[in-house]
């Protein structure tokens, strides 16, 4: 199927005169969370991760993704027509500036690009004397038959009693941060910032409550949101009052070249925002002012509603999760269970849950080998069993009204050998430590990332993904800017910021190890002496470890203190909210290491 698709593609880029094309996995809102008429990489490919980039020219191919994905990749993708590179180790445009020739014309989709991506990419064309060409349509949408049509969910409003802030507020304080940069209009394209800001949500995209369209934000606090007219819900237009003019998706075109006839100064993220949109303001008059999304920060500080919210659905979560986990310890027992069986009877769990509206991503329920693969997803046609000594990782969450949930736990089947038992416990060593973590005001999650690895560094062990993303409120369980990782991150951590705490370890072909709670960072006691503000994280995810795979030897005193304090709180909470046999479970789940 690869193959036929590329020679495809391939036949219509020599009649247009290109030399190769770039596919991101991107949208024109450039979200991480696409429509299934947007997955462009998986229908040339077959890849299905949430990040990657597939490159064909006239003579190779090459898909890039990142360390989630290095084991996903070869089991998708046939790696004689896309050869897999790592997107961290040798991104994109480093390797087209190896793999051009002088004259070669590289074509692209300006929607699915940012400014910023556009600027390295023809940079690495020139250096090796080719040239980017903006594509206009897509080639791949022409060669894409059944090509599904765009989603029109409703867009419905999201309640002031979760948002804890209304959007006329938030609107006039944005407004405010105008008025002294002198910018008269924002363009907002991420979808997560349109619905933080309108109090709106939609469904256009799977597990997230997602509304695709755009807005503009006046320097009065006044907006318009543009939108296909069938997703406008009887409701919306009295949720967002006067000062938010709804109008066609199909005007937002005009309505920048509008703007750019008004000599408009414009406000767009190189970052987040489709490069065709700058290019546009500027080509019709506009001064565009290069700048952060607006949204991203207000947004990812949290506010006191949302995290009492993000607190009483992380209980909820947390019941249904020991819910699964003691029935889980009584049928595992059997050796009849299927990873695709466990997922199903999780996944009913927390249908039951009050507030409940969707998983917040697919459930990775993965057995034995399988849990080396990162993003793993069980098939029905291909369900591993859980077996005696093998170890069983499920990473899962939840969509509720009042916040989103992730959690990851890695369950010993029968009696685990010495080997898992010091991965895992070197693993909830990291987890601990950045759990019980306090720092400055300014202190960055780069900073914070070697706390999580330096167990498994100690003796020689790693794992290739970041310790921590951010999560939204009933938004994206992956929500920027907030990190913990490696490198690269200069946003510093703030006060209401919810993020995880995921360390891992995965041994290819064998097992996979990863811990992961959720965290809101809050202020701490601590003082400098110089009056700087400092913060501490606070664990909002209450289930238990699985004290069979921790070797009590490797924790000092200090870790054994936080494991006992957080089972005790694990208990206390959640056991009013299970059955008694979920509650004697949990007895025994969360006693005290000595």
């Amino acid at each position: 199927m690869a193959l036929a698709r590329i020679d495809e593609l391939r036949r219509a880029l020599k009649k247009a005169g290109l030399s190769g094309f770039i596919v991101p996995h991107a949208d024109e809102y450039q979200n991480e969370y696409l429509p299934a008429c947007a997955e462009r990489v998986a229908w040339l490919t077959g890849f299905t991760g949430s990040a990657g980039t597939a490159v064909v020219l006239s003579e190779q191919a090459a898909i890039f993704v990142d360390g989630r994905y290095t084991l996903q990749v070869r089991t998708q993708v046939d790696v004689q027509v896309f050869a897999p590179r790592h997107l961290i180790e040798e991104p994109v445009h480093s390797w087209l500036s190896a793999v051009l020739r002088p004259g070669d014309q590289l074509g692209y989709d300006p929607w699915l690009h940012t400014p910023q991506d556009v600027k390295q990419l023809a940079e690495a064309c020139s250096g090796a004397g080719a040239a980017l060409i903006p594509c206009e349509p897509n080639p791949i949408d022409a060669l894409w038959d059944d090509r599904p049509a765009p989603p029109a969910a409703k867009v419905v409003p999201h309640d002031l009693v979760y948002t804890g802030k209304s959007s006329e507020d938030k609107r006039h304080e944005l407004s405010m941060t105008f008025k002294n940069d002198e910018i008269g209009v924002a363009v907002l394209t991420a979808p997560d910032s349109i619905a933080w800001l309108l109090n709106i949500r939609g469904g256009d995209v799977e597990h997230t409550p997602l509304p695709l369209g755009f807005a503009l934000l006046y320097r009065d606090g006044t907006a318009s949101l543009f939108l296909d007219t069938h997703k406008v819900s009887d409701t919306l237009a009295p949720h967002l009052g006067p000062a938010v003019r709804i109008r066609s998706i199909s005007e937002f075109h005009d309505a920048l070249k509008q703007l750019g006839k008004a000599g408009e100064r414009v406000l767009c993220d190189p970052k987040r925002t489709a490069s065709w949109i700058p290019e546009r303001l500027t080509r019709s008059g506009a001064q565009v002012i290069e700048g952060e999304d607006p949204c991203l920060l207000p947004k990812a500080c949290k506010n006191a509603v949302e995290i009492n919210g993000a607190r009483e659905a992380q209980k909820r979560d947390g019941a249904a999760v020991c819910e699964f986990l003691t029935w889980l310890s009584q049928e595992a027992r059997k050796g009849r269970l299927s990873e695709c069986d466990a997922q199903s009877y999780l996944d009913a769990c927390r249908r039951r849950q009050p507030l409940w509206q969707d998983m917040s991503f697919p459930t990775i329920s993965a057995a034995g080998p399988n849990g080396a693969i990162v993003h793993y997803r069980a098939a029905e046609e291909q369900c591993r069993r859980l077996e005696p000594g093998t170890l069983y990782l499920v990473d899962s969450g939840g969509q509720y009204l009042d916040g989103t949930t992730d959690i990851t736990r890695t369950i010993a089947i029968g009696s685990p050998a010495p080997e898992h038992r010091d991965r895992y416990t070197r693993v909830l060593k990291g987890h601990i430590a950045l759990a019980m973590a306090t720092f400055p005001k300014g202190t960055t999650g780069a900073q914070l990332d070697t706390l999580a690895r330096r167990p498994l560094w100690e003796v020689g062990l790693d794992y290739d993904h970041g310790t921590g993303h951010g999560v939204g409120s009933y938004l994206g369980v992956h929500e920027g800017p907030q990190r913990i990782s490696k490198g690269g991150q200069t946003v510093a951590l703030k006060s209401g910021m919810i993020l995880s705490n995921e360390p891992g370890y995965y041994k290819s072909g064998e097992y996979g190890i990863r811990l992961e709670n959720l965290v809101v960072a809050i202020p701490a006691a601590t003082s400098d002496g110089e009056g700087r503000a400092w913060f501490a994280f606070e664990t909002i995810t209450l289930v238990p470890f699985d004290v069979s795979l921790i070797d009590e030897s490797l924790l000092n005193a200090t870790e054994r203190e936080w494991l006992n304090a957080y089972h005790a709180r694990v208990r206390e909470v959640i056991g009013p909210l299970v059955d008694s046999s979920t509650a004697d479970w949990l007895e025994q789940a969360t006693e005290r290491i000595v």
